[in-house]
């Protein structure tokens, strides 16, 4: 096997020289002189026999050459970074905290008990736990935020498991005039009433999330608000079934009979961050949230 002549560290200083837009600027976040910096990426064009920067009137501009050097140092920086974490992590056992973010829709009964097992077997793991809807997940995911995700969607380039399916019921308040029709509810016939949404988390949000054209809509960013909101009477709402039984069981809350999509089924999937290089704790979590949904969906009537 041929050993590399430039070091990693010289790969990072042209990263760090593209991304902050100069040798000035890279010096500084690498706390190192300009001149450091400057010969660091000197040195891989001298052994590499090629010109990753041309000048510009007063910027250096990468070369077409420089913008390949550039994405595969980024790739061989993330991925030695990765494989000292996934070192470390396996030197020294059970990692010290575990980031999850997981949609709302995901009964949180299951999640906890999962979590409580965790700790039961690792007291020493920390959980930082993200609860997410639509967009936030994905955003999780993408930015490294998280080890483990629960999602209704997997974004492209990630493989997930599929978990279990959720019931969502466009519901209103037994009294709600909605009730009152005596009859198959339209789309139309809802326009008149406002609608109770909880916000998409993500930094982009999904405005095809909201499927129902209302002339008056209150959006929330939390699902308990949105079951309260319904609950007093002030709307109607698309709700998991999982965390309104107690409202359907006494009758508080009646699910609306239309037409067409007053219940729609939400899958929900697990995916692992970085399934080649998972850790034991993520790997034991996952196998916990997979027996406890297992479990769980056995022993429903």
């Amino acid at each position: 096997m041929k050993t590399p002549h430039i070091t990693l560290e010289q790969w990072r200083s042209l990263i760090v020289v593209v991304d902050a837009g100069g040798y000035a600027q890279a010096a500084e976040i690498l706390n190192k002189s300009q001149s450091a910096v400057t010969y660091a990426v000197q040195k891989i064009e001298s052994l590499l026999g090629v010109k990753a920067f041309e000048i510009q009137g007063r910027k250096a501009i990468l070369t077409p050459t420089g913008q390949m050097l550039y994405r595969r140092a980024l790739a061989l920086v993330e991925e030695a970074g990765d494989l000292e974490r996934a070192a470390h992590t396996l030197s020294a056992g059970w990692e010290a905290e575990i980031h999850v973010a997981a949609e709302i829709l995901f009964p949180s009964r299951l999640l906890l008990t999962s979590l409580d097992r965790l700790g039961q077997e690792s007291p020493r793991t920390r959980i930082e736990l993200i609860e997410s809807v639509l967009g936030g997940t994905d955003d999780a995911l993408l930015k490294g935020e998280a080890d483990l995700v629960i999602s209704p969607r997997m974004p492209p380039g990630f493989l997930g498991e599929l978990l279990m399916r959720i019931r969502l019921i466009t519901v209103a308040h037994a009294d709600h005039p909605l009730h009152r029709y005596g009859r198959e509810l339209t789309r139309r016939d809802l326009r008149a009433y406002r609608h109770v949404v909880v916000r998409d988390s993500g930094s982009k949000r999904d405005r095809r999330a909201v499927s129902v054209e209302v002339d008056q809509r209150w959006t929330v960013s939390q699902i308990a608000t949105s079951i309260q909101a319904v609950s007093m009477g002030f709307g109607f709402a698309r709700l998991p079934e999982e965390h309104i039984r107690e409202e359907l069981k006494t009758g508080l809350l009646k699910p609306l009979p239309l037409r067409e999509g007053g219940i729609l089924e939400v899958p929900l999937y697990m995916i692992l961050a970085n399934p080649d290089l998972v850790s034991p704790g993520v790997r034991r979590l996952a196998e916990i949230i997979r027996e406890t949904c297992n479990q769980s969906m056995s022993t429903e009537p």
